[in-house]
């Protein structure tokens, strides 16, 4: 009996950014149709243009609604938004209409999502300053999301080919990361961290969760946190059956885990899991000044609907060029799938 394909909805990210480029590149691999019906909301100039400079022989298919897709490798099936005139937006440079666009790009997938037209939503990248111009006050995608599905209790989870990290918080302030270092989130990162690892197709995860403080603080010289917050939420997430370790020294455990000793990570702050999952994914060619490799994903955990991203920011300094690295949209989209095939149970 074969399997239903899933439909993704890829939203295509900031016009003036590499977004439609990496989409273009990603499903002109026949692989991605074998796995799923890739449907991009967007728009169709920026869409062009990306073929055109990519100088890939492929077709755009407009459609109103997912079940018009047809889901065939060589053409893209695209809904259209209409923000975008030929020529009427610049690549490498922040602006409302792009920021206005990369919103309602997004909007519009979360809707298809939770009508269950489409069965994820994988997200292109978007500009936060952009977004911020346009009158849209969010730190980032994983909070526009959470707002728009009601989601109180989410979490960001990063993986690459080596490395899975999840944190306990993301976009603020260090200052203000510490004072988010309590035992409630904590814990609740910890069972988000065993739902997403479980999702990504690891069914009995082992996780790790790490300190805030150098070597965990040396039992209370550099610190309290470990003591009175995080041990107590590790030791309350055992007594829930989760296989968990920790604290762990900051400066040990992302090793171990790339070893294969533990399938995530639970980081306190934004830069402590970032730092080491990009240099397991990331490769930088400095004398061809371009990534050699972009591998790994972001998705958020805790949602009603499956969401996934690629691991990178809008590359305005190589915009328009067809220098951009679809690696980490392919990642984004085969994750994707996997999720919401765990989600559908098929």
């Amino acid at each position: 009996m074969s399997r239903m394909k899933m439909k993704l909805a890829i939203t295509m990210g900031d016009p003036a950014g590499i977004g439609a480029e990496v989409i273009v590149k990603a499903l002109s691999q026949v692989g991605v149709y074998q796995k799923c019906t890739p449907i991009v909301v967007g728009d169709r100039e920026a869409l062009k243009d990306a073929l055109r400079f990519c100088n890939l022989p492929m077709e755009l298919n407009e459609i109103g609604k997912p079940d018009e897709a047809r889901g065939e490798f060589g053409t893209i099936d695209f809904i259209n938004l209409g923000f975008l005139k030929p020529g009427g937006w610049e690549y490498k440079k922040n602006s409302v209409l792009c920021g206005e666009a990369a919103y309602q790009y997004v909007i519009r997938g979360i809707e298809l999502a939770k009508n269950k037209e489409v069965n994820a939503v994988v997200t292109g990248p978007i500009n936060k300053e952009s977004l911020n111009m346009a009158g849209h006050h969010y730190s980032g995608h994983t909070e526009i999301l959470a707002e728009c599905t009601g989601t109180k209790d989410f979490a960001m989870l990063l993986a690459s080919k080596t490395i899975r990290v999840i944190h306990v918080s993301t976009h603020v302030s260090l200052r203000e990361a510490c004072d988010r270092v309590k035992k409630e989130r904590i814990l609740k990162t910890i069972q988000l961290a065993d739902e997403g690892v479980r999702q990504l197709g690891i069914e009995k995860p082992r996780i790790a969760v790490a300190g805030l403080n150098p070597h965990c603080s040396e039992n209370g010289l550099f610190g309290t946190e470990e003591q009175n917050e995080i041990r107590p939420a590790v030791e309350e997430a055992k007594k829930q059956g989760i296989d968990v370790t920790g604290p762990e020294s900051p400066d040990t455990v992302f090793v171990k885990c790339q070893a294969g000793q533990y399938d995530i990570v639970v980081a306190m702050y934004h830069d402590q899991g970032h730092i080491p999952l990009k240099l397991s994914g990331f490769k930088y060619d400095l004398i061809h000044d371009k990534y050699e490799a972009v591998s790994g994903i972001n998705c958020t955990i805790g949602l009603p609907i499956v969401r996934t991203s690629v691991d990178h920011g809008t590359a305005f300094g190589k915009a328009g060029e067809g220098r951009a690295n679809a690696e980490s949209m392919l990642d984004a989209i085969f994750a994707g799938v996997k999720m919401a095939e765990y989600r559908w149970r098929i």
